[in-house]
């Protein structure tokens, strides 16, 4: 952190030589001084860098008020923190008004010097203190990195995180995901219902427009999260009006930490099973740019995929858990997922997913039937991990290129069938509805991104003015677009209720007599309610 020029003409070196501000007052603490450059010519612009505190007798200055105003341009134009002129070599009392003038111009900031000054002891005071400030700043970087680093090795969660930065800091802190939900916090024994109520709304009028911003109106600090061109949520620091470089620091630092935490989360497997988790990532992922590897790399570790009918299959675990005890349940249902595919004779790979989910790829040879194999396979894991999981099946393929969207919807009937209240075999994606599948990518960046972009301006809109065209949207929607209906059901008059529909289409730019812009809202809706669902 510089040292700002209202901070530098404290200094006793400078203070015993009566500074007097002519120029800039008002940005002595906006300005910060990197250096002091003592100077005695006019062509001065090309060795300077910015940020420099230019002193001068002013013996050397042109009498020419343009020749004056091309001075000043000059140094404004490298970024000059301002200009200390000494009088009594050539200005006696006042400067001359072209100087004066040009500055105020071009907004540099001009102090007199009353008395005889040392600049040398000037410069020297100037750059201790700026070295000074250089010095803390990276023992302060350094203290940081060690923690974090430190945290990163561990593998610490969100939480122990969150509970580091609020301690460093002494303030509140949150995180959040793209659509403004609290995902996990730590407020340093702030009140929760004055802190987090109607979150969503404070945080909506809180704009990133880069990736650290700070809210003077609300006090915070606000940084993104994300790695690899993928962000996935926002870190608040609750600083206050001012917060410190070193805040910034902090909070980047944290942000970047969580990043990496979720980039590194995996579990202890046998090696076999990190092999064929490998393996089955790369399809899904797509890290493959010739298909033809995945089959190269499955054959390698006996499993042939060629001419086979391939099925994505998922096994979602009921409770995630937390800690040793929740990965080697997951390992465990790895490891008998596997167990059961070689008691049945079926060609698999088997590895986890993620935390909550194993993933088999079966692959069947023409001869063999779908249906009874999945049956053999649900009653053996059914003994092996009794209702601790449910089966999940994607549509078969015989080709590797599909084996992707297989996958894709064995994970998304998972998700939702652990919440049916029957205890199927298995489930297939016929038995899902609308609701389900987006409850299922409620935490996927890309579904947030689109009720953002679908409904943002009418959220943002309701946050700002208090009112409730949301949800006479819903009422509209949800009535099939029958105004009438929708009007008695929003418990409104006709021409009231249309009042709000015309205001709605204003706010949002769009025409909700248009069938497809309807279900692209109406889907918006539901995605909406899906990622504020209780977690």
């Amino acid at each position: 952190m510089l040292p700002t020029l209202a901070e530098v003409l404290q200094l006793p070196a400078l203070q015993r030589a009566r500074p007097r501000v002519v120029v800039g007052a008002e940005r002595l603490d906006d300005v910060a001084v990197r250096w002091v450059h003592i100077a005695e010519v006019t062509d001065l612009a090309h060795l300077l860098r910015g940020g420099e505190l230019v002193l001068s007798t002013g013996i050397a200055m042109p009498d020419d008020p343009e020749a004056l105003r091309r001075y000043i341009d000059d140094l404004a134009a490298v970024g000059v923190s301002g200009i200390a002129v000494e009088l009594g070599r050539k200005y006696h009392a006042e400067l001359p008004a072209a100087f004066l003038d040009a500055a105020r111009d071009a907004g540099v900031p001009v102090v007199l010097l009353d008395r005889e000054a040392r600049f040398v002891e000037i410069t020297e005071a100037v750059h201790i203190r700026v070295v000074n400030e250089q010095l803390e700043e990276l023992r302060e970087s350094e203290k940081l990195h060690s923690v974090f680093t430190q945290l990163s090795v561990e593998g610490a969660d969100a939480g122990r995180i969150l509970h580091e930065v609020a301690q460093l800091s002494g303030c509140p802190v949150v995180l959040e995901n793209l659509t403004h939900q609290v995902l996990a916090c730590d407020l340093n024994g702030e009140d929760p219902g004055t802190l987090l109520t109607s979150w969503e709304s404070r945080s909506r009028a809180v704009r990133s427009g880069s990736r650290t911003v700070h809210a003077p109106a609300t006090g915070w600090l606000v940084t993104t999260v994300g790695a690899r061109g993928q962000d996935w949520g926002r870190l608040i620091l609750v600083a206050g009006a001012n917060p410190t470089p070193r805040q910034s620091m902090l909070i980047e630092r944290a942000a970047t930490t969580l990043a990496l935490g979720r980039l590194l989360e995996r579990h202890q497997e046998s090696l076999e099973r990190q092999t064929h988790r490998t393996i089955i990532a790369g399809i899904i992922d797509r890290a493959y740019s010739d298909p033809e590897e995945a089959l190269v790399r499955a054959r390698a570790v006996g499993v042939p995929l060629n001419g086979r009918e391939l099925v994505g299959v998922v096994l979602r675990l009921r409770e995630s858990g937390t800690g040793l005890a929740a990965q080697a349940r997951l390992s465990d249902t790895a490891e008998g997922a596997a167990r059961a595919c070689r008691e049945l004779r079926l060609p698999a790979l088997v590895g986890s997913l993620d935390d909550l989910r194993v993933g088999i790829l079966l692959a069947l040879p023409g001869r063999q039937r779908l249906d009874p194999t999945l049956y053999m396979l649900a009653e053996r894991m059914r003994a092996a991990v009794g209702d601790a999981a449910v089966l999940a099946v994607g549509s078969s393929t015989d080709g590797i290129r599909e084996v992707r969207r297989s996958f894709l919807e064995a994970r998304q009937v998972g998700d939702v069938a652990i919440r049916q209240s029957d205890r199927r075999a298995f489930y297939r994606l016929p038995d899902l509805h609308l609701r389900g599948l987006l409850h299922l990518f409620r935490d996927d960046e890309r579904l947030q991104t689109y009720v953002e972009r679908e409904l943002g301006p009418l959220l943002d809109h309701d946050a700002r003015h208090g009112s409730d065209l949301t949800d006479m949207l819903r009422h509209y929607l949800g009535a099939g677009r029958n105004k009438a209906l929708a009007a008695s059901r929003a418990h409104l008059s006709r021409p009231a209720f249309y009042d709000r529909l015309r205001r709605i289409s204003h706010v949002l730019d769009t025409d909700l007599d248009g069938v497809e812009a309807c279900v692209s809202l109406h889907v918006a809706l539901l995605s909406l309610d899906s990622v504020r669902d209780e977690r």
